[in-house]
């Protein structure tokens, strides 16, 4: 198998971290980087001479390279997407795809009349303790799931190009879809701008199920605590990814109630299950 050739454009914060990963595959390397600050390239240029350097990410398109990552300003990605997929390329984004679903989709059937893969970076997907999630999930062990919770919010960092749903949300949708293997018939949301105008700061979203499961998700940046965390409520099992515990990343409570006749109701309080997970970088 010829090995892959990826270009990167973007040299910021997850700029590097997507390329030493793609580095890490064994029939793959990285061998152009675009940015338009040539001070982030000299620096490369030193650590990793071998890598071809540029500013314009024209030099990208028409190079050799078999595939893009766009880790760049949300603002920029529909346009470099669009033009890496037109030049016959394979595109990884970094979330989110793009800042409307309009843009989104006509990316997606872009890529589909070129048969090349789009592909956004929703790296909890790969993470093990997610894996582990949805593994109870898909096997029945929570027993019927009546909803999920899902938070993510901080103080902060703020954007002013996106709003906190497009900045924070995906992570938990992607999530949500990965672990139930399927997509909620209703969503509804409630937004508020608090500290810049039409850029909301804290929001909610509510998902309705077919079978009746319903899902909640709040993300913030006015938040005191850092919290990054999904509750799934099932009826033989709960179940907390907590991603801020290494330690604990997964805990499965053997907790419950049953209602045998009104109005009495019982409670089941058993034991806390913590599954060792093998951490691996997603």
């Amino acid at each position: 198998m010829t090995d892959l050739r990826f270009g990167v454009i973007g040299w910021g914060y997850w700029g590097p971290k997507i390329a030493r990963n793609l580095d890490g595959i064994p029939q793959g390397m990285v061998t152009m980087v675009a940015d338009s600050d040539s001070r982030r390239l000299a620096s490369l240029a030193v650590g990793k001479p071998w890598i071809q350097t540029t500013t314009q990410t024209s030099d990208i398109f028409r190079s050799n390279v078999d595939a893009v990552v766009i880790a760049t300003p949300v603002r920029t990605h529909y346009q470099l997407a669009r033009e890496a997929l037109l030049h016959g390329k394979h595109v990884l984004v970094e979330k989110p795809l793009t800042a409307n679903v309009a843009e989104a989709e006509e990316l997606i059937a872009l890529a589909q009349r070129q048969r090349r893969v789009l592909m956004v970076g929703h790296t909890f997907e790969y993470n093990p303790a997610v894996n582990e999630l949805r593994k109870l999930v898909q096997n029945g062990d929570l027993g019927k799931l009546y909803c999920i919770e899902a938070e993510r919010v901080n103080l902060g960092l703020f954007r002013s190009d996106i709003n906190v749903i497009w900045d924070l949300a995906p992570h938990d949708v992607s999530i949500l879809l990965y672990i139930l293997g399927k997509k909620p018939e209703q969503i509804k949301v409630q937004a508020h701008a608090h500290l810049q105008p039409h850029i909301h700061d804290i929001a909610h979203l509510d998902l309705g199920f077919a079978d009746g499961m319903t899902a909640h998700i709040h993300v913030s940046w006015l938040h005191p605590c850092k919290i990054r965390r999904v509750t799934v409520i099932g009826d033989a099992r709960m179940a907390v990814y907590d991603d801020t515990n290494p330690a604990e990343m997964i805990k499965i409570y053997n907790k419950g109630a049953d209602v045998h006749a009104d109005p009495v109701v019982s409670y089941r309080f058993g034991a806390i299950t913590i599954p060792h997970i093998d951490w691996i970088e997603p």
